[in-house]
């Protein structure tokens, strides 16, 4: 056994004499803290979200460059009522430089000729075809249902949820709504699960599907202009015998650069969309024909007098001939009664 400390007889006489004191912060503690509120005790805080509310859970990581390209391609057919669609064969910087420049030119002219700013929102952009063809299926046949619909979806009848203080609860119980995971019905969002699941089945159904393969380019309209799209059309598919003449060289002295020209030559018009209808390239041109409201509301109005027109001259056409078929009895007639005033004479 280990001989014991021993301390001197001053040392244990000072530590016997000294008083006991509590410390500080334990008295402190103990008259500061408050007693939980009895709301605290019955009702639980709500769960804090395992995920950010613009980057919910979806069926592929929303962090790569496809999901994101996805849903920019989503938004943007959902969002642009006139689009056309062009095939690029590997055009360099300077060519895609040149032709957006003349190309925000001619679109500047018609809106100082219109008093419009839609020169700004029209953008020309190249595209993946694989992630635009998902996205178009999305835009045009995934409609995710209601939150209405989708409460009436779940089960009618449950069991009533035990009161939190009660022994039943269980404390370590799951949130369905706010576990970051795909399977969530409740996640309809363009990049879920259930929008996949939705879509799947119409693959290559949509009439715009044979023309997305090989190197695609955009140019989205934010409205339906027929002036800005035959102003586009003069600059990125000229054609002059479609009424679509490019611009001369005192005007437009750019447009004939060699960036330019060498670009065109690799650019093809493949269709458009309006408004959710798929157009070919005699479509496009008809719509870029049109002369915008007040050219249709000309051409509405001189159909419409046209058809009043030829219904007066429909139904007037059996009067007139009856006008002269009595006309002409009542010539021969007075020929007749003259003849016979002669022979009597």
């Amino acid at each position: 056994m280990p001989p014991r400390l021993r301390l001197c007889r001053q040392c244990l006489r000072n530590l016997q004499l000294r008083p006991f004191s509590e410390p500080r912060y334990l008295a402190t503690a103990s008259a500061v803290t408050p007693a939980a509120p009895l709301s605290q005790t019955t009702t639980s805080p709500p769960p804090i979200a395992r995920f950010p509310p613009t980057q919910p859970p979806s069926h592929k990581p929303p962090e790569f460059r496809k999901s994101q390209l996805h849903r920019q391609y989503t938004s943007l057919l959902r969002s642009t009522p006139l689009l056309l669609l062009f095939q690029h064969s590997n055009l360099r910087s300077p060519e895609w430089m040149s032709i957006r420049r003349e190309l925000v030119i001619a679109l500047e002219n018609t809106d100082e000729q219109l008093s419009t700013t839609l020169a700004p929102s029209i953008k020309l952009q190249a595209i993946q075809a694989g992630i635009f063809e998902s996205a178009l299926r999305v835009a045009e046949y995934y409609r995710p249902p209601s939150p209405s619909s989708a409460s009436t979806s779940k089960t009618p009848s449950r069991a009533p949820e035990p009161h939190p203080t009660a022994p039943s609860t269980q404390s370590s119980a799951s949130i369905p709504n706010l576990t970051p995971s795909p399977i969530n019905p409740n996640l309809t969002h363009a990049l879920s699960r259930h929008a996949h699941a939705a879509v799947s089945p119409l693959k290559n159904k949509h009439p715009l599907t044979p023309l997305l393969s090989g190197p695609l380019a955009l140019l989205t309209f934010p409205t339906v202009s027929p002036q800005h799209l035959k102003a586009a059309l003069q600059i990125l598919a000229p054609d002059k015998s479609a009424g679509f003449a490019p611009p001369t060289r005192r005007m437009h002295p750019g447009f004939y650069d060699g960036a330019v020209q060498g670009g065109l030559q690799k650019l093809m018009l493949l269709g458009a969309r309006v408004d959710g209808r798929v157009f070919d390239q005699l479509g496009v041109r008809w719509v870029g024909g049109l002369e915008g409201m007040d050219g249709l509301r000309a051409q509405l109005v001189a159909l419409l007098g046209g058809a009043g027109v030829n219904l007066v001259r429909t139904l007037g056409t059996a009067g007139q001939s009856l006008w002269m078929t009595m006309e002409g009895r009542r010539g021969m007639l007075e020929e007749e009664e003259k003849k016979g005033e002669m022979g009597e004479s």
